[in-house]
């Protein structure tokens, strides 16, 4: 669970007020709104990737059907995505020192804060796509996700 994340400030489906919207394909596009709280800290960007699918699940950007990063305040953020309607799994980090990835000590453990859509259990390795999958509908659906520190 490498959570690489490839935060782009210039990100050409960022809109002005930090919504990141996904292809439509001509469907409509309803708003996907998390709340993401459990930070230690208001340091670093809050990270976030949105898959459609379980391939490339939690981690291979190149995957996700929409990504990108947000600022903390007060030890919390709010992430805003478009999305068509359907089922996604998103995963969350903090990354404190803003190196668009999830850093690990040297047993690999997570040194860096980190959460789930459904907020499962995490022992050893990312929960399955499965268990992160929610559904999204419009016009809008609002998901709590609560950071994990190992």
């Amino acid at each position: 669970m490498l959570l690489a994340l490839a935060f782009l400030a210039n990100d050409p489906a960022r809109d002005p007020r930090g919504v990141y919207s996904a292809a439509s394909s001509g469907k409509p596009l309803c708003t996907l709104g998390l709340h993401v709280t459990g930070f230690r800290n208001d340091t670093g960007t809050a990270g976030s990737l949105v898959f459609a699918a379980p391939a490339g699940w939690p981690d291979n950007v190149a995957r996700t059907i929409v990504h990108g990063g947000f600022p903390i305040t007060h030890r919390q953020a709010q992430l805003t995505f478009q999305v068509p309607a359907g089922r996604y799994a998103i995963a969350v980090i903090h990354d404190e020192n803003s190196n668009m990835q999830l850093d690990r000590n040297f047993l690999g453990v997570p040194k860096e804060g980190f959460g789930f859509s459904r907020n499962p259990r995490v022992a050893f390795s990312a929960p399955s796509f499965q268990s992160a999958e929610v559904p999204v509908a419009c016009p809008a659906t609002q998901l709590e996700i609560h950071l994990i520190y190992k």
